[in-house]
């Protein structure tokens, strides 16, 4: 039988879904997906083999091998299996945002004319603050996750608000199955009204917004994980800054933040924390820098702050689009992996203004061809590279080292492309390496056909069989 990729569940009090356990479905597919930094691997036809959301085993099919002698090897009967065959197109790992504020979206394609601390203060800022309504953070919320997941983001690092209704993004995230880092915003100083307190009334929030995750189903769980997320070094108190930092270490949790995003931002920094030399520095002072924090953006990182993040085992949201919106400069990512960094893709929305990590796959090529164009580099980013950093490469940033790619063991999180688009000009019998190639580089998220996180089928419609 075919199988197609619905499922149900019981719901709990925060409306969330408690999706049952999957049995072994068999996927019958082209592949494309990282088997490290610089290496892709392309499989003309493949069987994957997927048992309770993760990857059992992958089996190379030769050309007009039988798929049913490759399932018999591991005592599967393939004519009865629940399977999904994609005869046109490939699957490959969902992308991996590791660096997008929630509440920003209605935002998007704003203040282009605008550098960053302007930005906050004239658009930012004033749309957060509508968020202490949960009616509008309910629905903004949902829709933002049901739109990420159709431009095939299986993993998103999330910025909520300060408010406590932060916590609707995670029951979003949990009820529509996407995996995410949700953040609620602490900010206790530097922001005009919209402020805490004081530290300790921060502290106090982020108990109660770290408690909620426990309220989440046991699967949902596994997805929605909470990150500390002290906006910005402008944005926190050295006392606050200290006790996530305290809280981060004790509990071993993810932290997010922003670092050296533009030149006037890195200048305010120096003069609020005159002690620290450098704006890793105030991170590293206050114990916010360890593996599992993600720093969006370190377009002006200096070589002593690029080691400074390596050897706290931190790593850098690479965020092109926006950092080209906002007039902040062109981050050296290449500078960052030849230093041990690891690096992911971000959307940064709404600083940037494209949905989605394929857009930010294509921004971050264009400005590291810039950079090397100007000597800035010595060579720009390959292919490989940039599918790494969209999806294995985000994953790990983001402490999901079995996420982004289809080993076996994974998590499957995967997409089925096939062309829909007006760019993607597929004709019949083109290898995948061809329409992997034409995709990443024409195409975009009409020629998404179906969407997968742990195995369940989340946006989209699965394959049907020939």
């Amino acid at each position: 039988m075919v199988f197609d990729g619905t499922s149900s569940g019981a719901v709990n009090g925060n409306g969330v879904a408690s999706l049952p356990a999957a049995s072994t479905t068999l996927y019958l597919t082209p592949i494309v997906h990282s088997l490290s930094l610089s290496k892709l691997e392309m499989v003309p036809h493949a069987l994957v083999a997927v048992s309770a959301g993760r990857v059992a085993w992958v089996e190379h099919l030769k050309d007009r091998q039988d798929p049913a002698e490759a399932a018999e090897k591991h005592g599967i009967d393939y004519e009865a299996a629940d399977k999904v065959v994609v005869s046109e197109g490939f699957m490959c790992p969902g992308f991996v945002d590791t660096h997008t504020h929630a509440p920003q979206y209605p935002n998007n394609g704003l203040g282009g004319s605008l550098q960053l601390l302007d930005w906050l203060v004239e658009l930012t800022f004033p749309l957060e603050q509508e968020y202490d309504d949960a009616a509008y953070a309910a629905k903004v919320y949902k829709e933002v996750v049901r739109r990420n997941l159709a431009v095939g983001t299986t993993t998103a690092c999330y910025y909520g608000t300060l408010h406590s209704t932060t916590t609707l993004l995670a029951d979003a995230c949990a009820a529509a199955g996407q995996r995410a880092l949700v953040g609620r915003c602490s900010m206790d100083t530097g922001s005009g009204t919209y402020v805490e307190a004081s530290a300790e009334e921060s502290m106090a929030t982020t108990d109660l917004f770290l408690q909620h995750f426990d309220t989440l189903p046991s699967e949902a769980q596994q997805l929605v994980k909470p990150v500390l997320t002290p906006r910005f070094a402008l944005s926190c108190t050295s006392q606050l800054m200290a006790d996530l930092g305290k809280l981060a270490n004790e509990r071993d949790l993810a932290v997010q933040t922003h670092i050296c995003e533009n030149p006037t931002e890195i200048a305010r920094v120096k003069e609020v924390f005159p002690a620290i030399s450098t704006y890793a520095g105030v991170y590293e002072a206050h114990g916010l820098l360890r593996k599992g924090t993600i720093l969006a953006h370190g377009v002006h990182l200096s070589e002593a702050e690029r080691a400074v993040i390596r050897r706290s085992g931190a790593g850098i949201s690479h965020c092109p689009g926006s950092n080209t919106n906002l007039n902040s400069g062109a981050a050296r990512v290449l500078a960052m992996l030849e230093a041990g960094i690891p690096v992911g893709l971000g959307s940064d929305c709404s600083g940037g203004c494209e949905m989605g990590i394929l857009p930010q796959l294509r921004n971050a090529s264009t400005v590291s061809r810039v950079l090397a164009f100007e000597g800035q580099t010595a060579r720009s980013l390959s292919t490989a590279e940039l599918f790494f950093l969209a999806t294995r490469g985000g994953a790990e940033l983001c402490r999901w080292d079995d996420v982004g790619h289809f080993e076996p063991g994974a998590q499957f999180d995967a997409l089925w492309v096939r062309p829909r688009s007006p760019g993607m000009w597929v004709e019949g019998g083109e290898a995948v390496e061809m329409v992997f190639e034409k995709w990443l580089c024409s195409g975009d998220d009409r020629d998404i056909g179906a969407v997968w996180v742990n195995g369940r089928l989340v946006s989209g419609a699965s394959p049907v069989e020939a």
